[in-house]
């Protein structure tokens, strides 16, 4: 069996931490079991890692989360990456080529494909294994997972029973987000929730990409990418096909996905600087500012704040907050990268010139580097605050520490490498700040001292 996860979504219900490249998956605020934080795709790799199954696993994401899964996972995580985000049947498809074209999987060879965030024990993923002996002794195009509910939710999809055989159901049909009523029904019906998690022979949808005339080539199909249905998997696939089958699963499992659920789960009340006064029960301070917030005398309710802005809360309405940013489009203002982290300080726009002047904050992980890159549009001044490094400005090497200052022009190919965890103030001034406007023309040190022409 083969495992793909998909790691996408915007995470708006979790804002104001998370974002479009920080999604709910990336935020640190579950328990490692060692006192430390740790992360949704974190755990759910370490689970993976124990049951010897993240060597036959690949991580479908997009392009905007790339730097982040490296950052928190390793760089040696495979991964493929979508062109654009086409919703998650594209994702699908890439990740079934790959496997078929780049890995060399048999077409025989059962894939199952999860979400990259379930918050469940180990046990789930040992039922999701027998996904493939459900397909086998059937002969199902589809083989779903789906949790034994334990009260009738209107918040997800159920799967929809036809017969039930020992451990064995064949599906009828499926029901989005039902009233509590109407879950009822089901539930007594032996309907389960459906928790996004399905197996099938990687040839079901390879053939399925011929019949649409498109490539079975990896190469091929990211250059077509645009070509394939911007569906979901369930319209474009899960409801078309008439011969499904499920399995039941009867351990924990949840969904994280809103603040009130993900504070059940958390390591601590309180991350970050302020107090949280003690007549202030159940309530959630997270706070990634470097100022302290206080909360005192309000119970049920969470503060988070972020670079990205500040969310108070009653537990209970917090999911309606995605209905606050529906027609907001800010841009992220802390990202995690493969190299550390950056967090913007102050973003000014001068209306009289059109010029516009961002204020980051960097930090370069000890040993970690930023690629060799120039800008069309900008230029940086870096100031060193913290730790020593190496920079390399047009092909030429200097050594910097705290109190450096070193200018950009446009177009000036740089780079700049940590000896020690480094800290450096970045200001950008230019007509258009933007994060496409960054030429990268080497990734590594070392390649980068090879480009340069350094001589060892």
């Amino acid at each position: 069996m083969q495992l793909i996860l998909l790691s996408g979504g915007s995470g708006k219900r979790l804002w104001p931490l998370s974002n479009d490249s920080r999604s709910k998956q990336f935020l640190r605020v579950l328990d490692d079991n060692y006192g430390q934080l740790s992360s949704m795709v974190q755990r759910v790799w370490g689970q993976l890692s124990s049951l010897n199954l993240h060597n036959s696993t690949v991580i479908a994401t997009s392009k905007s989360q790339v730097d982040m899964i490296q950052s928190q996972i390793g760089q040696d995580v495979p991964l493929v990456i979508e062109p654009e985000r086409r919703d998650t049947f594209p994702a699908i498809a890439l990740a079934a080529v790959y496997l078929y074209s780049i890995k060399g999987v048999s077409l025989n060879e059962v894939i199952s494909v999860l979400p990259v965030d379930p918050y469940v024990d180990k046990k789930f993923f040992n039922r999701v294994k027998d996904l493939g002996d459900a397909l086998l002794n059937t002969d199902s195009d589809l083989a779903l997972l789906g949790v034994k509910p334990t009260f009738p939710s209107s918040k997800y999809g159920y799967i929809v029973p036809k017969t039930v055989n020992n451990d064995m159901i064949q599906v009828c049909h499926f029901k989005e987000k039902p009233t509590e009523e109407r879950a009822k029904q089901l539930i007594n019906q032996s309907a389960l929730w459906n928790c996004g998690v399905f197996s099938f022979k990687l040839n079901y949808i390879i053939s399925m990409l011929e019949e649409k005339g498109l490539p079975i080539q990896f190469d091929e199909l990211v250059k077509l990418y645009d070509k394939l249905p911007k569906n979901s998997f369930d319209y474009e696939v899960l409801e078309k096909t008439k011969s499904i089958v499920a399995l039941s699963y009867d351990g924990y499992w949840k969904d994280l996905g809103t603040w009130n659920t993900l504070t059940e789960e958390m390591a601590t009340c309180q991350i970050g600087k302020g107090k949280v006064s003690k007549d202030s029960q159940n309530t959630h301070l997270i706070n990634e500012l470097d100022i302290p917030i206080m909360v005192l005398g309000v119970s049920n309710v969470v503060v988070a704040a972020s670079p990205d802005g500040i969310l108070v809360s009653d537990k209970n309405a917090s999911p309606r907050i995605k209905e606050m940013l529906k027609d907001t489009d800010p841009r992220p203002m802390y990202e995690e990268r493969r190299w550390g982290w950056y967090r913007v300080l102050d973003y000014t726009k001068y209306k009289e010139t059109g010029k516009e002047v961002l204020t980051k904050r960097i930090k370069v992980k000890k040993g970690q580097n930023i690629s060799y890159q120039k800008h069309e549009l900008r230029q940086e001044v870096w100031t060193i605050v913290n730790g020593q490094g190496q920079a390399v400005i047009n092909g030429e090497f200097k050594s910097v520490n705290p109190g450096d200052v070193l200018t950009i022009a446009v177009g000036t190919e740089h780079a700049i490498k940590a000896n020690s965890n480094l800290e450096f103030i970045e200001v950008q001034t230019g007509t258009q700040l933007i994060e496409e406007d960054i030429l990268r023309i080497c990734m590594d040190w070392d390649e980068i001292e090879r480009y340069c022409g350094v001589v060892k």
